[in-house]
């Protein structure tokens, strides 16, 4: 059992964005630049994203994106669910027909883990990592009086 790449990468996009939309919309381009993924990556990500309405853009110059809702309303299962993407703990991924078409011996076991993760993962919003982040000491881009970005501790 193991969470995807673009499960992992979504919530930090998400992440990313929760803490820079402040100051307006935020250029796929800062993010690319900001977490080190690649700009046709953050497209597909949130083509996905926007069409679950977790973010929502803005076209034109100065644009860039918003999220669809107030970061204390998605939760980190909303996210990756959104990007279609889940940690599956059973072999036959929920269809009770791994064992010769009927469900194994651990199948409820497994079933059970997964919905456990669910609920844990749904359990936590972007308020309550962007909160738990920044009393951690998380560094963050802010905008020097210059326009370019520069890391800080908050």
């Amino acid at each position: 059992m193991r969470l995807s790449t673009k499960g992992k990468y979504a919530v930090t996009v998400m992440l990313d964005l929760a803490l820079h939309s402040s100051k307006g919309p935020v250029t796929l381009a800062d993010i690319s630049m900001d977490q080190g993924i690649s700009l046709p990556y953050l497209e597909q990500l949130f083509a996905a994203l926007r069409s679950k309405q977790l973010v929502r853009g803005v076209r034109g110059p100065g644009g860039g994106y918003y999220l669809g809702k107030a970061p204390d309303e998605i939760s980190v299962a909303d996210i990756i669910c959104g990007v279609d993407e889940w940690v599956e703990s059973t072999r036959c991924n929920g269809r009770k027909n791994c064992h010769d078409g009927g469900h194994c011996l651990t199948h409820d076991l497994w079933d059970r883990l997964s919905d456990e993760i669910f609920g844990f993962l749904d359990g936590i919003s972007l308020a309550g990592l962007m909160r738990r982040g920044l009393s951690e000491g998380t560094e963050i881009a802010s905008e020097t009086p210059s326009g370019s970005s520069k890391k800080q501790a908050a």
